[in-house]
Order: C-alpha cells, then structure tokens, then sequence
C-alpha cells in the first residue's frame, strides 16, 4: 500500500512543481516522497521510477499526439535514427524514470543519516 501511496504522490507533486519550476524538480519530489514514506530502497526506487516512468511517458504522448506526431516523429528521426515516436516517448519515460528512481533512492538512503 506504501508503494501505491508514494508513487502517487510522487507523480502529481512532480506534476504540480513542473507547472513552475525546471524539469529537474521531479528530482527533488521524489526525493521529499521517499524521505517522508519509510519503504525499504528498492522499494523507493522503484516506486520513484513507476510514478516519473508513467508521468513523462504519459505527458510526452499526450503533447505527441496533440499534433499527430510531426514533431515527435523528426525528433526521433534526428537523435534514434528511427521513424516514428513511440521509442522517442519510451525513451522520454525512461529517462525520467531513472531520475525519479535515482532521487528516490537518495531520500530513503538520506532517512537512516
């Protein structure tokens, strides 16, 4: 049930701080959820990766699809070599995902200091 809470809350605060901060406030959410909910550290990082993994996935799809994936599919084209933006989005969530797990980890970690 903790992990569920976490990555909830760790996905509409990261949510709500990208409304008006940098993109890497993500990092600081995710921190201050794993800090505040006690979870073993795997279970932090994974609960931090699940809830950015999702977030970012979901937003970049959500703007991809807004414009019938033109720019989407050139961006692709120009970093993955690939046609197309479903990598471009899988690699949007991976990223944000790994900083997500990455802070969340960290905060867990931090806790037993």
């Amino acid at each position: 049930m903790k992990l569920l809470i976490s990555i909830l809350l760790t996905a509409l605060l990261s949510f709500a701080l990208c409304i008006f901060l940098p993109w890497w406030s993500i990092a600081i959410a995710a921190f201050v959820v794993a800090a505040a909910i006690h979870q073993m550290p795997w279970k932090a990082f994974v609960s931090g990766f699940l809830a950015l993994f999702l977030l970012w996935s979901g937003v970049s799809w959500w703007i991809s699809a807004a414009n019938n994936d033109i720019l989407a599919s050139k961006v692709s084209m120009i970093i993955l070599k690939q046609q197309g933006s479903f990598l471009l989005v899988l690699v949007t969530g991976l990223i944000g995902g790994l900083v997500g797990g990455f802070a969340a980890l960290t905060g867990s970690l931090a806790r037993k200091l």
